[in-house]
């Protein structure tokens, strides 16, 4: 619902992050000062229509969109589908609860490696000024939006996945 607050703010702490050589406590010293409060109060707004005015659906990348979205329902399921495969194992219940640890780090290292880099180049090159900002808030609503669907695929494979879990586990008894 706030996603155009969320974007206005977060392209600007993108901005002052470049201004402040990449250093993320400079930039949380003068996200929380009083002056930046008053400053993220008059980027409230609510969605409309017309935001997504000069948004085009082919400059958004689409394998950036199924990968973030598969990342997030691996993240989403990790610990649920450890906790309800160690239920469906009696013999490595233990083994089966601590693959959460194993599943979300898998989740980390595919999103380090595959996801933020793209990001990142992305919102560098806007700071740059060698793309416009609508591409900056198209790839935030990529972003949002692929993880909600990611979210919706979690509930698609939260029983596999916890039956993948049981059926592995078993091997590391």
């Amino acid at each position: 619902m706030l996603l155009p607050t969320f974007i206005a703010i977060f392209s600007r702490a993108i901005i002052r992050l470049a201004d402040a050589e990449g250093s993320v406590p400079s930039l949380l010293k003068v996200g929380f000062s009083w002056k930046s409060a008053k400053t993220a109060i008059k980027h409230f707004k609510f969605p409309r229509m017309s935001y997504l005015d000069g948004l085009k659906l082919s400059e958004i990348p689409k394998r950036l969109f199924l990968f973030n979205m598969f990342v997030t329902a691996i993240y989403t399921i990790g610990v649920l589908s450890a906790l309800y495969a160690s239920l469906l194992t009696h013999d490595s219940s233990t083994t089966a609860m601590m693959a959460s640890g194993l599943i979300n780090g898998v989740a980390t290292i595919l999103l380090s490696i595959f996801v933020d880099p793209k990001i990142s180049v992305m919102s560098d090159n806007v700071v740059h000024g060698k793309a416009k900002y609508t591409n900056l808030k198209g790839i935030s609503i990529m972003m949002v939006t692929s993880r909600l669907a990611g979210t919706v695929l979690a509930q698609i494979m939260f029983i596999p996945g916890a039956y993948y879990i049981a059926w592995a586990s078993k091997f590391f008894v």
